[in-house]
């Protein structure tokens, strides 16, 4: 078996490995994620407010996702349907473009100097590892969206404990430390699994459909092709892991607390049975279907411009 070290000799994997970033893919993932997430945003705070749904007094009734948003516009407005938007939107777009920035990356590291394309568990544990990168920087960002959603029934701006994403950062670091801001952390880092399966589905499929249209494995595809694959892979992902966003969201709440992971599980379990693992996946399915077409629209369009452009110039 040939030693991928061979042709970096004298450095360390890496080394090696950032040696295939490409500011295009940072750029077109940014674009994707900040344009998808814009557009649905309200959709994903549904489904944060459902996660966290346990039976609490504090916290507002809704019979379903019509009846959520149209009782958060009645109490606050456009306002209130967009709580946790500025977090949300940088987290969004620093997750998707770092993550096809890493991801990108380690695959273009692990196919150098081979001429077939990687199996299946090599897409799974590249998208793992650019994961696991991604949610190390991101993770505060995600702490910070989930506690201005979940601030409901405010009157005044004054009344919110929560002001905004940086007032939020610097509450949650002066009062709960480092540990506040990686609140989640383990059920997100479990999550890494959602977008490698994601991955992994995109690419087979990908691979898949060229092949069977008597296409190159890497040519571009069209842009209702794109929006099927990613959408087929997005509702496999999601049906396979969703129970870790409802465990992440209830660690990440600032009206309960929770001991860790495993007391989040009991807990729900014994309450709610297995459904409580499964409360918002129906606004998440609507909001992050659409979501991951736009996202993955954007990014191979304007990654295919860009590298155009390096073309051209080069």
């Amino acid at each position: 078996m040939t030693d991928q070290g061979q042709s970096t000799a004298g450095s360390s994997p890496m080394n090696a490995v950032f040696r295939h970033v490409r500011y295009e893919n940072l750029v077109a993932g940014v674009s994707g994620g900040v344009l998808s997430n814009l557009a649905l945003h309200p959709l994903d705070l549904v489904k944060i407010r459902f996660a966290v749904s346990d039976g609490l007094e504090l916290r507002p009734k809704y019979n379903g996702i019509v009846h959520c948003l149209t009782t958060i516009w009645k109490v606050d407005g456009l306002r209130g349907l967009y709580q946790g938007v500025t977090p949300n939107v940088w987290g969004a777009g620093l997750s998707w473009g770092l993550y096809f920035f890493f991801y990108n990356a380690i695959k273009s590291y692990k196919t150098e100097g081979r001429t077939e394309p990687l199996d299946a568990t090599e897409y799974l544990v590249s998208a793992a590892e650019a994961g696991a990168m991604t949610l190390c920087i991101t993770n505060p960002l995600w702490v910070t969206k989930t506690r201005l959603m979940l601030q409901y029934n405010v009157v005044s701006s004054s009344q919110r404990q929560y002001k905004g994403m940086i007032d939020t950062l610097v509450k949650l670091y002066k009062y709960e430390g480092v540990r506040g801001l990686y609140k989640g952390f383990l059920p997100g880092l479990f999550g890494t699994s959602h977008g490698a399966l994601q991955f992994m589905a995109y690419e087979l499929l990908k691979l898949k459909y060229n092949t069977h249209v008597s296409r190159l494995p890497d040519e571009q595809l069209s842009t209702i092709e794109y929006i099927s694959i990613a959408a087929l892979s997005k509702i496999f992902a999601v049906a396979a892991t969703y129970p870790y966003q409802v465990v992440r969201a209830r660690l990440q709440d600032q009206h309960i607390f929770y001991k860790g992971v495993l007391d989040v599980i009991v807990r729900t379990w014994r309450k709610e049975g297995i459904l409580g693992f499964y409360k918002g996946i129906v606004p998440n399915l609507i909001r992050v279907t659409p979501a991951c077409c736009i996202t993955f629209v954007v990014y191979e369009n304007v990654s295919h411009f860009l590298l155009g452009l390096r073309g051209e110039e080069e």
